[in-house]
């Protein structure tokens, strides 16, 4: 057995693979892990994902810890270095596909500039809260604005001219959340029909329900109802839970 540590960290908090190699088949089992685990959530995956496949070993060697170091070099001298060379894998495929990840990204990135006095949009996100099934995905962001470009704050950020009612926000923004000046009604919001809090999120209000359906979840069924929401087109109505729609709907 061996450990590879210093990963980057996963959405599930994962940030190092337990590597487990059988010792006759050299078979392997790469297990996600964090460093923060403790002995029993060790003994539990590995009942979950190593005893459940495989039954109960007759033995378990490992270079962790003393005892474990003197069985190994006693009983399996290559079962480490064995290991170590899944080890050694594992990282020149992870160093391959961060590498391919940022090629593919410098291909698509692109390096937005804006001089003092461009107007730019200002985006704005909805407020999170609410489940969403993703049968039309997210909610596409809206924009508010044009606001000008008062000054470059180093190489990725602007300070924008607001206006007094968003004088709670400050005015510094990364250029991700700038978009160049084209008027574009379909996502663009008027700034005096809808609040703007200090975090640049505003309230989905929906308007109309226009479809139903139950899903089969487990052992159970799942009621959800298609919305059209407020400032989106009919086109972008996501499906929602419609015991969550109730709280917040008269339309349900």
């Amino acid at each position: 057995m061996e450990i590879v540590v210093g990963l980057p960290r996963t959405f599930k908090k994962h940030d190092s693979i337990w590597v487990i190699v059988d010792r006759f088949t050299k078979s392997a089992h790469f297990l996600p892990i964090k460093t923060t685990y403790t002995t029993p959530q060790y003994a539990t995956l590995y009942i979950k994902e190593i005893v459940r496949l495989r039954g109960t070993p007759m033995s378990v060697i490992s270079d962790r810890g003393w005892f474990e170091l003197g069985e190994t070099k006693l009983i399996g001298p290559n079962i480490v270095h064995d290991a170590l060379k899944k080890v050694k894998l594992i990282q020149e495929r992870l160093k391959t596909a961060q590498s391919r990840q940022k090629s593919y990204s410098d291909i698509r990135r692109r390096d937005l500039e804006f001089k003092e006095g461009d107007y730019v949009f200002l985006k704005v996100s909805p407020m999170k809260g609410i489940m969403r099934f993703g049968k039309k995905g997210k909610l596409s962001p809206r924009y508010i604005g044009p606001y000008p470009i008062l000054k470059r704050i180093g190489l990725v950020a602007y300070r924008l001219a607001l206006p007094p009612e968003l004088s709670s926000v400050h005015p510094v923004f990364h250029v991700s959340m700038l978009k160049q000046y084209f008027h574009d009604p379909s996502n663009v919001l008027d700034r005096h029909d809808i609040e703007i809090y200090d975090t640049l999120t505003y309230e989905e209000v929906p308007v109309a329900i226009i479809d139903r359906q139950v899903c089969r979840l487990r052992t159970k069924n799942v009621a959800s109802v298609k919305v059209i929401w407020g400032n989106h087109l009919a086109e972008e109505a996501t499906w929602e839970p419609e015991e969550a729609m109730k709280k917040i709907s008269l339309f349900v």
